[in-house]
């Protein structure tokens, strides 16, 4: 192909893009300036990858390649900036840099955030939004919406909106707020909670798979919900839904969804709008491309934001979401096999062992206790565990015996150390006992058996694992109350006399004064073992 008929095809390429010419164009103006990766060309577009590669096959040897970077041939830059008139195209519709003016100290300690946070799950469609994108989303909301005593919910929050919120919330005369981070991924959970201690942030972590249930100190609580969710229609829906559950007041409510689809494929942005007018959310606004991420190529590395305000039927509309939501792995919408029956009769008949009768298998879901008649155990299938399931399924385990069905590699059962340190979180309420390969080479089996508490510390802390939805401070002084009734009957503590002591035992340990005020089973991983030490603590 000549020169000439390679940039003629370029403006054949660009004039059947009619109306939605201008971003091909800035890609022609990007390759002008010089060498370019791919994954930039396509977040500074928002244009889907195989568009943009597209554009490349045509423009054909009017464009170098080096290795994954790519640049317009020098000597041809005079003439593709003349004939598409690149000199008069406006400004990448990239959103610029002139909103976030005056806020390069809180750029810079993102960036080191976000360079510092655990790394992204595929299997929980982790990817990561730009340092510049997040702090775009806490300007916005801050000066969209009046924070000042303020609650705001981020559902899922490996990208850090929480503390780019709170980090802008000072300068702009926010007063008051407060945050709630809730997510799966309990790394991600330390990692913000860690960070928000340090700088006296007014954030909260807790913990939940919302395919199971939203944590009940949220119920009812926020004004705000920002999401990311997993870009699938049982995703978005999944999330929306536990975001109108978490509003107080829904008609003066807002859930902020980021969600982006390829142009190239609408129907599936349909389904998923599809999934939030089923809800009874109406469309505030849509901010197109409002988002840019590391990744994501086929949507264009970007996404929309939609601004959702709920309707009178919309909490109604609210029901039991899907537990296969992701876009990866075996909690996917495709990927989720069931376990073969020999497993299961395996799993049964470990669980039920001689005394125990066992009917069936279950999933692990916690949001309330999970129970067995009595004679009867427990048997539970968490073969699609992402990590934390296992734990939380044991603190809700109201029985005498269970037995959890997991993969091998679980990281609680990988090593030595794993096993050790669940075991002590556990080891009040549960004697384990790992079975490595079985059922199967690929499977475990993680037997529990009560044990029986024989210090009144254990048997506090026993009261707390046994009774772990319940509002931990209340928990905790009735089980000092009972234990002083035991001890010295006749003069046990009273309420008040309980109640003080849970008070200097949280302060002794260090407790933040929600970590009381929350169900055991909702607080994250790297806090239970400070708040159970702190239970042991109280007795003298």
């Amino acid at each position: 192909m000549s020169r000439t008929e390679a940039i003629d095809q370029v403006a054949d390429h660009l004039a059947a893009a009619g109306v939605h010419r201008r971003r091909l164009l800035h890609v022609v103006a990007l390759l002008t300036e010089g060498w370019h990766p791919l994954a930039d060309l396509i977040r500074r577009t928002a244009l889907p990858r195989r568009t943009v590669e597209e554009l490349l096959t045509v423009a054909g040897d009017d464009v170098d390649c080096r290795g994954d970077r790519w640049r317009l041939v020098p000597d041809r830059v005079a003439e593709y900036r003349g004939r598409f008139d690149l000199d008069r195209l406006p400004e990448s519709i990239a959103p610029g840099a002139a909103e976030l003016a005056g806020h390069a100290a809180e750029l810079a300690q993102l960036r080191a955030d976000i360079a510092a946070v655990p790394p992204s799950l595929p299997a929980l469609d982790h990817v990561p939004a730009t340092p510049e994108s997040v702090l775009r989303r806490a300007l916005w909301l801050a000066e969209r919406y009046d924070l000042s005593g303020a609650r705001l919910l981020c559902l899922g929050d490996h990208d850090l909106t929480a503390l780019a919120v709170c980090a802008v919330a000072p300068e702009l005369g926010v007063e008051g707020l407060e945050v709630t981070v809730v997510d799966l991924d309990e790394r991600t959970l330390e990692y913000i909670d860690g960070v928000a201690s340090e700088r006296g942030y007014p954030i909260r972590c807790l913990h939940a798979d919302l395919r199971f249930g939203l944590p009940s100190a949220v119920a009812g609580w926020a004004d705000l919900v920002f999401t990311d969710p997993p870009y699938t229609p049982e995703g978005v829906g999944l999330f929306a839904a536990r975001a109108l559950t978490a509003l107080r007041q829904p008609e003066q409510g807002r859930v902020l969804i980021a969600y982006g689809f390829s142009e190239r494929t609408p129907a599936l942005g349909l389904k998923v709008q599809q999934e939030l007018q089923d809800l009874g959310l109406a469309f505030e606004a849509i901010l197109p491309a409002f988002d840019r991420y590391v990744g994501a190529q086929a949507v264009g590395s970007a996404s929309d934001l939609y601004v959702c305000q709920p309707t009178a039927k919309s909490r109604k509309l609210a029901g039991h979401p899907p537990v296969a939501i992701y876009t990866h792995g075996s909690q996917s919408v495709e990927g989720r096999t069931a376990v073969d029956e020999h497993s299961r009769s395996e799993l049964m008949r470990i669980a039920a062992a001689a005394e125990y009768r066992v009917n069936t298998v279950r999933l692990p879901a916690w949001e309330r206790p999970l129970t067995a008649p009595a004679g009867s155990a427990l048997a539970l299938d968490a073969t699609a565990d992402p990590g934390p399931w296992l734990l939380r399924a044991l603190m809700a385990a109201n029985t005498e015996r269970a037995a959890v069905l997991v993969v091998n590699s679980h990281p609680d059962l990988a090593d030595e150390a794993g096993q050790r340190a669940l075991g002590e979180l556990l080891s009040a309420k549960f004697e384990l006992r790992f079975l490595r390969s079985t059922p199967e080479p690929n499977l475990a089996i993680v037997v529990a058996e009560k044990t029986a508490s024989t210090t009144v510390e254990d048997q506090l802390v026993r009261a707390l694992l046994d009774r772990a939805h319940g509002k931990i401070a209340n928990i905790w002084r009735e089980a000092l109350i009972s234990a002083s009734e035991t001890r010295s009957p006749g003069n046990a503590l009273t309420k008040n006399e309980a109640r003080d002591r849970v008070t200097e035992a949280a302060e002794r340990a260090g407790l933040r004064p929600h970590e009381t005020l929350v169900r055991l089973v909702d607080l994250p991983r790297h806090r239970l073992g400070t708040v159970l030490a702190a239970v042991r603590s109280s007795v003298t």
